[in-house]
């Protein structure tokens, strides 16, 4: 480990300061992403609403204040920027340490429009990482997709070009509820919570969980129809969507194939509430595993007060067809301590049989649990319309003895960064 990233990171994780002498409960905390929202009053993405949109179709707790980019409205259309790009360098300590700079990025517009009957949404979503390396960069203990036709190991991919185009109809109901459809040729089917850049609880956690592909991984899906009836505390709905993961072809728009299904359950019993639970069916998810079809169950309980404090607890359980269960626990927190000074976490457990993909190796396909530890800090500064955070984490694992020769005793993750967010 780099001691001179060690004296970097220290004071950004001091940097939140002396734990701020009062709360500034005039600001209200802002999920990454938020999406098209129902039509009714007082269930519409409205102050006092018990609910907020996510990514895809999921919900947020209501005192979820969305993200505001610039926004203006054009024949009776309102649209909406936002955007954000972060700077990053990781260092990992052991024997499959790496460090990397790199950069994240994430572009999205949106566009809705109210009419007598309902509402219409269009949302598309964009990122340069497609010009990153194809083996991404170093996140200890993390798996899923390939680079170079290789499973990656201790790496985040990249996120493609397109990671959302989509559109979303809204028709009300005499009932206060509404039925709606959405969807596209890329999107995200009703699985699992909001993705982890789209929920105020990881707002500014530089690493993606380790969990990733137990929540949400199909963030990014080529080809979803989602169709469902929504009320003020309660949304049930169901996706036919493709199963296979995104190839490492991250510049075009693969192939739509419905060929797996999915249902959620969303309850808001009050605005700073949203609890979930869904079940899916997933046909053929990795490349490297052909034949190979996944049943995947998540539940998740998210927490926001409107003051700057977001927490979310999780469990995914992920069948491998044939193969054996692989469960995964997420608790993760942001806290906005004063109006520019954030605390933030992440405690992850994972049951994980994809560390050792060489078929030569003992331990290939042998399931292991590995819990992380992570905690960090972030400073926000506000630019005329953009936000600047500068911050860092610190993570640590515990692990089995027998991922001692590969990993190092004591493996650490230190990821430093510079985020610039356009909107408030």
């Amino acid at each position: 480990m780099s001691r001179t990233l060690i004296l970097i990171a220290l004071p950004l994780l001091a940097a939140a300061p002396a734990a701020a002498q009062e709360m500034d409960h005039s600001r209200m905390n802002h999920s990454a992403m938020a999406g098209p929202a129902a039509p009714h009053s007082g269930h519409d993405g409205s102050a006092g609403s018990p609910w907020q949109a996510g990514s895809g179709t999921a919900r947020l707790p209501g005192r979820e204040a969305m993200m505001h980019g610039p926004m203006t409205e054009l024949a009776g259309w309102e649209l909406m920027l936002h955007g954000a790009v972060s700077g990053q360098y990781t260092d990992v300590s052991g024997g499959r340490g790496d460090d990397k700079f790199y950069v994240t990025s994430m572009a999205m517009g949106s566009a809705e429009k109210a009419l007598p009957w309902g509402k219409i949404a269009l949302r598309a979503m964009m990122s340069l990482e497609p010009a990153m390396d194809p083996r991404g960069y170093p996140n200890l203990f993390a798996t899923g997709e390939t680079a170079n036709g290789l499973a990656l190991v201790d790496r985040q991919h990249p996120h493609d070009l397109f990671m959302e185009l989509a559109g979303r109809v809204d028709l009300n109901n005499a009932d206060q509820t509404t039925l709606f459809v959405y969807g596209g040729p890329v999107g995200e089917p009703a699985l699992g919570p909001s993705a982890f850049m789209h929920r105020a609880s990881a707002k500014y956690n530089p690493d993606p969980p380790i969990t990733h592909h137990w929540f949400d991984s199909t963030h990014i899906t080529y080809g979803v129809v989602t169709a469902g009836i929504s009320a003020a505390q309660w949304q049930i709905e169901g996706s036919a969507f493709r199963g296979r993961e995104p190839d490492e072809a991250r510049w075009n728009i693969e192939t739509p194939d419905l060929d797996s299904w999915s249902v959620r359950a969303t309850f808001n019993p009050a605005p700073r509430w949203a609890v979930q639970a869904s079940y899916g069916e997933i046909h053929q998810p990795e490349a490297l595993h052909p034949g190979e079809d996944e049943h995947r169950f998540t539940a998740s309980a998210h927490y926001n007060d409107g003051h700057g404090l977001a927490m979310m607890a999780a469990y995914s359980a992920k069948r491998r067809v044939p193969g054996e269960t692989l469960p995964a626990w997420l608790g993760e927190v942001n806290w906005d301590i004063d109006r520019h000074n954030t605390l933030f976490g992440r405690i992850e457990n994972v049951k994980n049989d994809e560390l050792f993909p060489d078929h030569d190796d003992p331990l290939h396909d042998t399931a292991f649990r590995v819990t992380k530890l992570q905690a960090g800090a972030a400073r926000r500064l506000p630019l005329r319309g953009f936000e600047l955070a500068l911050g860092g984490s610190v993570a640590t694992f515990l692990k089995p003895a027998a991922l001692d020769a590969a990993y190092g005793e004591t493996p650490v993750q230190v990821t430093v960064f510079v985020k610039l967010s356009l909107g408030s």
